[in-house]
């Protein structure tokens, strides 16, 4: 089964780190995140991908050209002209890279590495900056039982400030971020049948919005419940957040 993970767009609201790399390739603990994401794939044998590229996609291509010197201990035999690698951790992956354009939208995008897909009966789709502790197995049972062409993983996510409940002026609770506040959200972890390609029409759309209507109208999305962690890097917040749970050995995705 292939998994195909959006790795294109600007990051526009991370730009103390996207300024220089993409979003993907800003670092959680010394790997980028698209590591981690292809790493809770990886758990639930999934290891093929397809990654879009955009923004700055050269630099993606780059790391996965010289994985083994960003993974292990090299030694150069300069009068040889060799390079001696050592320690060497061989991921099972098989990794495309596919330049999609900087400026198309998610659903162009999809549309774009459609040849890629040819003959598959289903695919993984994800954003390559957000991570959980999703089971992916399940997902794809679950998405196989009910039959329709669309699985997404809804998930409840923190209220960004707490909450108080308030009785005349004296406080009876007091809660510090309580979870789903704002209520069911795309988690951004889907299953899809290829035919949803039909519904893209332009390489500007975007895959959230008119396609997946379309495909809500036809009865075709069923929504896959995600009760644990979850957490997407949309900004430099996030991402201090994402790199302390790392550090402290506390990280709820790590599931390797």
């Amino acid at each position: 089964m292939k998994a195909v993970i959006l790795a294109g767009g600007l990051g526009t609201r991370i730009s103390e780190e996207t300024g220089i790399r993409p979003k993907p390739m800003v670092e959680i603990g010394g790997k980028p995140i698209l590591w981690h994401i292809l790493k809770i794939y990886s758990q639930h044998q999934i290891n093929d991908f397809i990654i879009c590229c955009g923004y700055k996609g050269y630099l993606i291509k780059e790391y996965f050209a010289n994985y083994f010197m960003h993974t292990s201990d090299v030694t150069f035999h300069m009068q040889e002209n060799r390079m001696e690698v050592h320690q060497s951790v061989a991921e099972p992956w098989k990794v495309t890279l596919v330049n999609t354009g900087e400026n198309t939208g998610t659903g162009g995008r999809l549309r774009r590495v459609a040849e890629y897909l040819k003959g598959e009966k289903e695919f993984c789709l994800t954003y390559g900056d957000g991570v959980a502790d999703i089971d992916i197995t399940s997902t794809v049972d679950f998405h196989r039982k009910h039959g329709k062409l669309a699985t997404v993983t809804a998930i409840l996510p923190p209220a960004r400030f707490g909450s108080l409940n308030v009785e005349g002026t004296s406080v009876s609770e007091f809660q510090e971020k309580p979870q789903g506040q704002g209520g069911w959200i795309n988690g951004g972890f889907f299953v899809l049948s290829p035919k949803v390609i039909d519904e893209i029409h332009d390489d500007y759309w975007m895959f959230e919005q008119e396609p997946v209507r379309r495909l809500t109208e036809k009865q075709q999305v069923e929504a896959y419940f995600h009760h644990g962690f979850w957490q997407a890097m949309d900004t430099l917040r996030d991402k201090h957040r994402l790199e302390d749970l790392w550090a402290t050995g506390a990280a709820p995705w790590k599931v390797w």
